[in-house]
């Protein structure tokens, strides 16, 4: 027999030795906080403290630093695992999600290598780029030779060759594969912009084709958006708009509404921001039940779900850094509810991965589920106030662009008319702002630049389609800038001129060497004195704004009597010899822009 549970003491309640908590006396503790901080004033209102910590998505959505109970969001907007709406997941067990490679190297036998070894060690499906500058069409039955495709999952991802790549693989693999033809008109038509007619009947002939199989014929790819600057929010709308307007074409071919979202896989992008992908994921599935009830069928058609960890977060400076990213991304993913997660190797930035980052990528899947068990509980998120509040506002913010971009006529109208890429450059500009002062930070690109690093090499990628939406990368700006600086014979370089002791003069002259060093600028460090000596042209100070009240103007005389041709101070003032200031939330791009061009560096 097995034995009882044990009993908590009646003697021993928990939370005991606390005294009863409350809201007003969280506020009051926060709010004294903040006026230590000098954030507050002491008079303020203590409810004010929430505002002061309270955080804006690029959608408009507050992210508040408590929630509560009050937060509750209704429990017919969430339901239960495994059933409409499906915010809990389309999924009624625990189960492991789907590890998906990708493979984009145009040497077929390569490829067939890496997908053999990645088979072999944790991955369940494949997602091979088929095209100019990746895998030859001419090369997939060698990449496929042994691969037991009745077992593995094979996601096509062809570009304007797709209707050749999937006649292809049907004669390869029959009616034995799950996988994806990846037909994706629209997004095909915004990677190459007006110069490419979207073929939306492509989508029955291809259904047409795989009727009798397990296979879908279509992505819908809203990875696309994500990486030319959209929101959230604007990721799914457009998602959600797409995915409408294959059902449209799909049913007008003949086929049933059931048997058109079998068809659909939709594909997402997950970022470190790990609530937020969660929050994107519970939202989309959310969306996706509303469609499916409006037509007609609100029980039983879940979206199913490919998340890819973002492209744009990625770096090629400190691509290590990366790991961190990839596995925030990927635990947010899991979390999220995902039926199939890629993982992008740490070199993706760089070029083609070797080996070991590819067995990294899919270990970061293994270790998630097989040792932090995150595939044991369904949707671990469950139940946040905070995930369940963020949830609800992401969904409506992303059904409002739906509902623009169909009012517009639909996805092919708003691409059309420009409409919708006007609004992602409007948000990537909001980004490009915070990026610039280094409010959105990246870690080894704009924060903690290592200029000794020895980068991989790595062959180069297959070039992207071009002319349709624009490719960003978050810190493309911040790279430009080093490998400039690189490319110079001599090392630029700025002199850090320290006032005062260690104790003093440590913060700032720490701050302004990770600014200057993020451009490629080395900084040496000393007395005034050794500024002739550092045979920099452009100097800085650094040290308390005690004193440099004291020293400031006399340094900066002696400095420029010593050569420097422009004098700048770390912190803020009006001191006379002074030329510029740099501090916390200075527009650091184009700082170091300007001292490139004093420098003489050359883009």
């Amino acid at each position: 027999m097995s034995a009882a549970p044990p009993q908590l003491p009646p003697d021993l309640p928990l939370a005991g030795q606390f005294d009863p908590a409350d809201r007003a006396e969280w506020l009051r503790l926060v709010a004294s906080a903040l006026v230590k901080a000098g954030r507050m004033g002491a008079g303020d209102d203590p409810a004010e403290a929430v505002a002061k910590l309270t955080s804006t998505t690029y959608d408009g959505i507050g992210i508040r630093p408590l929630y509560s109970s009050d937060d509750a969001v209704a429990e017919e907007s969430i339901g239960l695992p495994g059933s409409a709406p499906f915010v809990r997941g389309t999924r009624t067990a625990a189960q492991s999600w789907d590890v998906r490679q990708r493979h984009l190297d145009p040497d077929p036998a390569v490829t067939h290598e890496a997908v053999m070894t990645d088979l072999e060690n944790g991955a369940t499906s494949l997602w091979l780029t088929i095209g100019p500058g990746a895998l030859p069409l001419s090369g997939l039955s060698q990449v496929l030779d042994g691969v037991l495709l009745d077992l593995a999952p094979v996601v096509l991802d062809a570009g304007a060759d797709t209707e050749a790549a999937a006649a292809r693989f049907l004669d390869l693999a029959g009616d034995k594969n799950a996988g994806n033809l990846g037909a994706d008109p629209l997004g095909l038509w915004a990677r190459l912009g007006p110069s490419h007619t979207p073929d939306l009947e492509l989508l029955a002939r291809l259904a047409e084709k795989t009727a009798n199989t397990a296979l879908r014929v279509a992505t819908v790819d809203a990875t696309i958006y994500h990486d030319a600057g959209a929101s959230d929010a604007q990721e799914l709308g457009a998602s959600l708009a797409t995915g409408v307007a294959y059902l449209r074409a799909l049913t007008d071919a003949g086929l049933s509404t059931a048997d058109a979202f079998a068809q659909l896989e939709f594909r997402y992008a997950a970022t470190a921001d790990q609530f937020l992908t969660i929050a994107k994921l519970r939202a989309a599935r959310r969306l996706w039940a509303r469609v499916a009830e409006v037509c007609g069928h609100s029980t039983d058609l879940g979206q199913k779900q490919h998340v890819v960890t973002s492209s744009a977060m990625m770096t090629q400076r400190d691509p290590w850094v990366n790991l961190l990213r990839t596995t925030l991304a990927a635990f947010g993913a899991g979390v999220g509810g995902a039926d199939a997660i890629t993982v992008q190797p740490f070199d993706a930035a760089i070029g083609l991965p070797d080996g070991f980052s590819r067995r990294i990528a899919r270990n970061t899947s293994s270790l998630l589920v097989m040792e932090a068990h995150l595939a044991r509980v369904i949707d671990p998120a469950g139940g946040s106030w905070y995930v369940e509040q963020i949830t609800d506002e992401l969904a409506r913010a992303a059904w409002q662009q739906f509902t623009a971009i169909e009012a517009e006529g639909g996805m092919a109208a708003a691409l059309e008319s420009g409409r919708f890429a006007g609004q992602i450059d409007e948000v990537w500009q909001r980004r490009a702002k915070r990026l610039a002062s280094r409010k959105d930070p990246l870690t080894g690109a704009s924060e903690f630049p290592n200029l000794t690093e020895t980068a991989p090499v790595r062959k180069p990628l297959p070039p992207r389609p071009s002319g349709g939406l624009p490719v960003h990368r978050y810190a493309e700006e911040y790279e430009a800038l080093r490998n400039a600086a690189e490319k110079q014979a001599e090392k630029p370089k700025v002199f850090l001129a320290t006032l005062g002791p260690v104790s003093v003069h440590t913060a700032r002259a720490t701050f302004a060497a990770n600014l200057f060093q993020a451009g490629g600028i080395e900084t040496p460090n000393g007395p005034v004195e050794d500024f002739r000596a550092s045979g920099a042209t452009v100097v800085c100070l650094a040290s308390s704004d005690k004193l440099y009240a004291e020293k400031a103007e006399s340094a900066a005389a002696e400095l420029k009597a010593l050569g420097a041709q422009h004098v700048l101070l770390a912190g803020k003032g009006d001191y006379a010899g002074v030329d510029d200031y740099v501090f916390v939330g200075v527009d650091a791009l184009a700082v170091l822009r300007d001292l490139h061009r004093r420098i003489g560096i050359e883009g």
